[in-house]
């Protein structure tokens, strides 16, 4: 039997500089993340609107002095309503951090041969966050006291056991909280997750299902209050939480500072004392406030760019295609 589908087409101007390539790799992190697909040209998320999946696919026309996203929705039915084609806006907004307001990062970069040089390099990425608060604070459970690598398997796999797959898409999308909430810890633990994981995951679906923890009201209080409800959740630790408050949240002032590979690059680019502990690393991200995790962005690109995963350089010329 043949399926209907659709595809709604839309383009959305961006403020300069911007890079598509750039941003999706410091929101993918790794080559195998089949939530963030990246073909090269395109970036590709699979969404649930409404009970419907929608593929949205979107690249960059357009050069640094001009950057544009073509953006298509597709879906297999009947037409998708306009409340879609805005939904998706919003999260490619949030997702892609398209009108973050960056420009005082450049001044401060001016200040640091070193962090200039870094600016300079990854010109036109802008600092992500993942589309939910939920959804990152997933990611940061999954990836506790584990290789970056290892934590995105389990994603990888959460993702094509518990969420919804749509037919035209080339993976999965991320669980919802109660698609996550049926889950038995059994079943968590055979994808590779440990036990206490399994558990802090399954309790925290199941509180955002319920309505008892709303998550995204985190977007209206201050870091403070922010970090009593993420410090009072089963599994949520100090790393945990300022990961959330960064790339859930876009505090861009915060630098995780137990992060193992912030501290490894930060030991290359800035002479980190190999036995700085917490605060050290603290009183350095002050140097940068209120851009420290901006400053996290970069260094997780220059160690994919090593990887020879990112391509650095100049912004490409207008007209160009991303």
């Amino acid at each position: 039997m043949e399926i209907a589908r659709s595809t709604h087409r839309l383009e959305l101007e961006v403020p300069a500089p911007f890079r598509l390539d750039l941003t999706v790799w410091a929101l993918r992190r790794r080559p195998h993340n089949t939530l963030d697909r990246w073909d090269g040209t395109w970036y590709e998320r699979t969404l649930l609107f409404e009970g419907r999946t929608v593929v949205v696919a979107t690249r960059q026309i357009g050069g640094g002095d001009n950057p544009r996203l073509v953006v298509e929705l597709r879906s297999q039915g009947a037409r998708l309503p306009t409340a879609a084609a805005d939904g998706v806006c919003t999260i490619l907004d949030r997702t892609l951090g398209l009108h973050t307001e960056i420009g005082g990062f450049a001044d401060l970069a001016r200040t640091d041969p070193r962090l200039e040089a870094l600016a300079a390099r990854f010109q036109g990425m802008r600092p992500p966050r993942f589309p939910s608060v939920f959804e990152s604070l997933v990611n940061a459970i999954a990836c506790q006291q584990l290789s970056l690598t290892v934590g995105i398997h389990l994603l990888n796999r959460l993702a094509e056991r518990y969420s919804a797959t749509a037919a035209n898409a080339s993976g999965p999308g991320f669980p919802e909280p109660d698609q996550l909430a049926s889950a038995r810890v059994l079943d968590l633990q055979r994808l590779g997750f440990s036990r206490s994981k399994a558990l802090a995951l399954q309790r925290l679906a199941r509180r955002v299902a319920s309505g008892t923890l709303d998550l995204e009201r985190l977007e209206g209080v201050d870091d403070d209050a922010a970090r009593s409800v993420l410090m009072g959740i089963n599994g949520v630790g100090r790393w945990s939480t300022e990961y959330v408050l960064l790339r859930g949240l876009g505090r861009l002032h915060v630098l995780p500072g137990d992060d193992v590979g912030a501290r490894n690059n930060l030991r290359r680019h800035f002479d980190l004392d190999p036995s700085a502990d917490y605060e050290a690393v603290a009183n350095l991200a002050r140097r940068w406030w209120p851009y420290a995790g901006l400053v996290y962005f970069h260094l997780l690109l220059d160690s994919l760019a090593d990887a020879q995963q990112v391509i650095p350089g100049s912004m490409p010329p207008s007209g160009a295609v991303l």
